[in-house]
């Protein structure tokens, strides 16, 4: 349902043509907001994405996380048609299942390009959209991070590390960017997306079994809480908030 409640907002979504990242898009735009959209590879989707939008002052870029100067670049974009940015969504990231114990097929480079992007990424967002966040007044970082930051079972070892890193950037920058600026993680369990939809079926099965809410998460369950933190949690900063329906507290 759309409403004005954003009108005038300026949204920020990395790897918005995503599962997650597109449930965002559209949260917010049926609020008011106009959209920024950031991709890697797949212009038509990102494109796709924005084109089914409501609104039409939003914009769509190639911008890598993991490349600062496209960051830098997009930055000065920003500013030249919107002249701030109220809400970054950190939600870019990358990950490929490799079993705890193989850490032969855990390599240095695919270690190193999970860092880069869902650690090194998110930090360069937010370096190169500081000034823009903070001329809003009312600022807000959203890092789209895993409840395997805090359960340590997730798609590798070295992707769970990397959300309990992301999550600890949460909390460091909440403290150093206030009060102009607010950050917080949403922490998703299993989401029903493209990488849910290329398991078994019994693997989702037995995860939804282990839910004390007997399902996974839909996108638009993550979009819904980034959207409540930025409407309605606004003394919220430095939180970490699952939206995992209780794994944690399956067997």
């Amino acid at each position: 349902m759309s409403d004005n409640t954003l009108q005038s907002k300026v949204v920020l979504v990395t790897g918005g043509g995503g599962g997650i990242g597109s449930a965002i898009c559209r949260r917010f735009a049926d609020a008011g907001a106009s959209i920024v959209i950031t991709y890697k590879r797949n212009k038509d989707q990102a494109e796709g994405v924005a084109a089914s939008l409501r609104g039409g002052n939003h914009l769509v870029s190639q911008t890598p996380v993991d490349d600062t100067d496209a960051q830098t670049r997009l930055a000065e974009v920003v500013a030249q048609k919107y002249g701030k940015l109220d809400i970054l969504v950190n939600n870019a990231g990358i990950t490929k299942p490799v079993p705890h114990d193989d850490l032969d097929m855990l390599s240095d480079s695919l270690i190193d390009e999970i860092f880069r992007v869902n650690v090194r990424g998110a930090i360069a967002s937010i370096r190169a959209m500081r000034s823009l966040l903070e001329a809003s007044g009312d600022g807000l970082v959203v890092n789209i991070s895993s409840i395997a930051g805090r359960t340590a079972v997730g798609s590798n070892v070295a992707y769970c590390a990397s959300k309990a890193a992301l999550d600890n950037i949460t909390m460091s920058l909440a403290r150093a960017l206030a009060p102009t600026i607010r950050v917080v993680s949403v922490s998703p369990g299993w989401v029903n997306g493209e990488y849910a939809q290329r398991m078994p079926p019994e693997i989702l099965q037995q995860q939804r079994d282990f839910t004390p809410l007997r399902r996974i998460a839909e996108a638009e369950d993550v979009a819904a809480a980034v959207y409540a933190v930025a409407t309605q949690l606004r003394f919220t900063t430095g939180a970490i908030i699952p939206v995992d329906g209780g794994r944690p507290l399956g067997l």
